[in-house]
């Protein structure tokens, strides 16, 4: 009889044991350092995704491209070897060709305006293009408007720009309306920028504050412009097929998580660009924060009239005129 209530014991703790280890991990990453504002919505969502789910999902973050730059990391996520990924809309585009209209240049007036018009019905609409993707859009983030930084000259009108080598983003947008300030444009991954401005390879980049301040560019660029020519968002997507594997419970506990890590995100955007420019000039860089930006507007005029035919002007002004 004790042997018997002994093993019944045995039995029941090793039961006990297996479902409190009962937990399922998945990778989250992003190609910029821990210490920024996209580390801090990956950082925040992984500890609400553990809170609200009982522990039963973990979430490992991975930063600095270490799992790739964030062309592959999408990539990876759609073909499910990769569960989770934070990205800029640099390369979504590629992937999910609607989402191309909100890399339009001097589209949105001020980031009010661009928060309220992605987490409005224009944004959320835009959420539910992934889904025949492969992927599930779980929240839009930010990494705020892109200025441009370079080795060469100040930038305060768009001739300065001309002849002048940048790198983008894989964004067929982007590249349009750069070529038309007569930047020489060159697409690189982000994990190579610092190398190839440390090495000439080309002149300067284009990414908001919080970008340029944790990449450290200061100390490869000596220029900054405050153009604020493009507004970047940035998104939390997941692979399709793991996500539908989830219980109702935890898919809403998961897209909780991304709005939890949303408002870190744009919190820390805030903060650096508040600080920004007063710690860039410290640490020696020249910036230029009286550009006239209706002089760059105009100067896009030509690839606005493009943009106008491939989005629809009425499509682009209901963006423009939301509020």
């Amino acid at each position: 009889m004790k042997l018997t209530r002994l093993a019944a014991g045995l039995v029941l703790g090793m039961g006990m044991a297996c479902a409190a280890f009962a937990q399922t991990t998945m990778k989250i990453s992003i190609s910029v350092a821990q210490n920024s504002h996209q580390g801090v919505a990956i950082d925040t969502f992984a500890k609400e995704v553990e809170k609200r789910t009982g522990g039963r999902y973990k979430v490992q973050t991975f930063y600095n491209g270490s799992l790739g730059g964030e062309r592959e990391s999408i990539e990876a996520v759609q073909l499910g070897t990769q569960e989770l990924a934070f990205s800029s809309t640099g390369p979504i585009p590629n992937f999910v060709p609607e989402t191309k209209i909100l890399d339009v240049p001097f589209l949105f007036r001020d980031k009010a305006h661009a928060r309220a018009v992605l987490d409005g019905p224009i944004g959320q609409d835009l959420l539910t293009k992934f889904d025949a993707k492969g992927f599930k859009a779980l929240a839009w983030a930010e990494n705020g408007f892109r200025h441009m930084t370079n080795s060469k000259r100040d930038v305060k009108a768009p001739e300065d720009l001309k002849g002048l080598k940048m790198r983008t983003m894989e964004n067929p947008v982007h590249i349009a309306a750069y070529k038309g300030f007569g930047i020489i444009t060159t697409p690189m991954a982000f994990p190579e920028v610092f190398t190839a401005l440390q090495q000439g390879t080309v002149d300067g980049q284009e990414n908001p504050l919080p970008v340029i301040i944790s990449a450290k560019f200061d100390q490869v660029q000596k220029h900054l412009s405050l153009t604020g020519h493009v507004y970047s968002p940035c998104i939390f997507v997941m692979n399709k097929a793991v996500f539908d594997k989830l219980s109702a419970a935890d898919k809403q506990a998961f897209i909780d998580a991304a709005k939890e890590g949303t408002k870190a995100n744009r919190a820390r955007v805030d903060e650096d660009d508040a600080k920004g420019v007063a710690d860039l000039r410290a640490k020696g860089m020249t910036v230029i924060d009286n550009v006239d930006k209706a002089k760059f507007v105009a100067a896009l005029a030509p690839v606005n009239a493009q943009f106008e035919k491939e989005f629809g002007k009425a499509n682009l002004d209901k963006i423009r005129d939301f509020k």
